[in-house]
């Protein structure tokens, strides 16, 4: 059973850290919004750049950092990383004390968060190749991944409420003190974690950023796994500001409603997730590559048909449910794949790019649906979008495409 298999107090320890990251975020979760628009009564133009701008903006940051990240032992950079988080978020209520808090402010600090949520997450997937054993590696993503849909689950309606009751700022404060929790956990990890080799190549350094992308564009598995997550990834989170306008402002949905239309439906990670190892063992990972990635993308179609009323909001948990269930069953597959197929000397610098495609296919995707919901109205740019959805297992590697490299042995550097 995939609760009941332990994988060692060290992997114990880097689980607590990403969960206590996760639930602080996820507390946090809009709150630099509505700083910006209850404190420093922003307008619609600078709450759209906070929340687009600032994530492409930490993703570009994030580019030369991969290099950095590889050649560096992964556990004081994941509690660097911690420590800058913790120190970007914590001067948001400080500023905010003194009175100097302004837009330009809330910016920096999310293009920063943003940026270092890249690179501990490429430090921490790198780590984790040589913590666990390869055959644990599935059982591992899984349970980061049922995490991250509790915590998403709980966070934002625990934020909401605390946003109600003390304001925005003190939630940033609970995410601020998160990482610093993160960066302890890491620190309580035992074992001594060698020196990373180089990566020996002639190119030299100018060249490393750019090695995680050649690496996923040059495989002939990784690169339509790669181009299916950034255009699913971009689509699913493009509706999120669709459905706002449409649920709250068109349909007259209350505020409660609709975070409970989306925070129920994340319960369904927990079911996604720990269904992983076994539906793996039993069709294949092929199969779950085929099938439960075109049942990622096939119920958002469905949005669009959303009515006002009770119906309406048991439509909209119905859809999310299976897209959530899904993605939560796909997502550690394809995490523990991409480590399998990655040697260590570049596991880093493939984590970064793959993130970095990630945020800015999402930002790309929810700035051009968001002009398109402009001009033809949310729902019928929500129909756009579910149509384009459905193109998406196109991109799915069919299985006499794997010409897959062997990986490097995995050697633990722990001692």
């Amino acid at each position: 059973m995939l609760g009941r298999k332990s994988l060692g107090r060290q992997f114990g320890w880097l689980w607590a850290a990403g969960a206590v990251s996760a639930y602080g975020s996820g507390l946090g979760f809009g709150a630099l919004p509505l700083i910006a628009v209850l404190v420093l009564h922003a307008g619609p133009a600078e709450v759209s750049a906070l929340s687009a701008v600032g994530p492409a903006v930490g993703a570009l940051i994030a580019v030369p950092l991969g290099p950095w990240v590889e050649f560096r032992r992964k556990r004081p950079t994941m509690i660097l990383m911690d420590l800058v988080r913790f120190a970007a978020m914590v001067s948001i209520p400080m500023a905010h004390f003194f009175g100097r808090l302004g837009f330009v402010q809330l910016l920096v600090v999310s293009a920063v968060v943003a940026a270092a949520r890249i690179v501990f997450n490429a430090a921490s997937g790198a780590y984790l190749k040589v913590l666990v054993r390869p055959d644990d590696l599935l059982v591992a993503n899984a349970r980061f991944e049922s995490t991250r849909w509790s915590s998403v689950a709980v966070g934002p309606p625990l934020g909401g409420a605390a946003i109600g009751l003390f304001g925005p700022v003190v939630t940033v404060v609970a995410d601020a003190v998160s990482h610093l929790l993160s960066a302890l956990c890491i620190t309580a990890i035992r074992g001594r974690e060698g020196v990373p080799r180089g990566t020996g190549g002639s190119r030299g350094r100018t060249a490393a950023p750019f090695d995680g992308w050649r690496h996923i564009m040059g495989h002939p598995v990784l690169r339509p796994l790669y181009l299916n997550h950034l255009l699913v990834a971009g689509l699913i989170m493009a509706t999120e500001p669709l459905l706002a306008v449409l649920l709250l402002r068109q349909l007259g949905f209350p505020p409660w409603q609709y975070g409970l239309a989306f925070a129920a439906p994340c319960l369904g990670g927990l079911i996604g997730s720990r269904l992983a190892r076994r539906v793996v063992a039993r069709f294949g990972r092929y199969r779950v590559f085929r099938a439960v990635g075109t049942l990622r993308v096939i119920w958002l179609i469905g949005l669009a048909l959303v009515r006002p009323g009770t119906v309406g909001l048991i439509t909209v948990m119905a859809i999310e449910l299976a897209i959530i269930i899904n993605m939560s069953l796909y997502g550690p597959v394809l995490a523990t794949y991409r480590l399998e197929l990655t040697p260590e000397r570049l596991v880093a610098r493939t984590l970064s790019a793959w993130s970095i495609g990630q945020q800015m296919s999402i930002a790309v995707l929810t700035a051009l649906v968001g002009t398109l919901s402009g001009v033809i109205g949310p729902r019928a740019a929500l129909t756009v979008v579910g149509l384009l959805a459905l193109t998406t297992p196109l991109l799915l590697p069919r299985r006499d495409q794997d010409a897959r490299k062997e990986p490097e042995p995995s050697r633990s550097r722990l001692g």
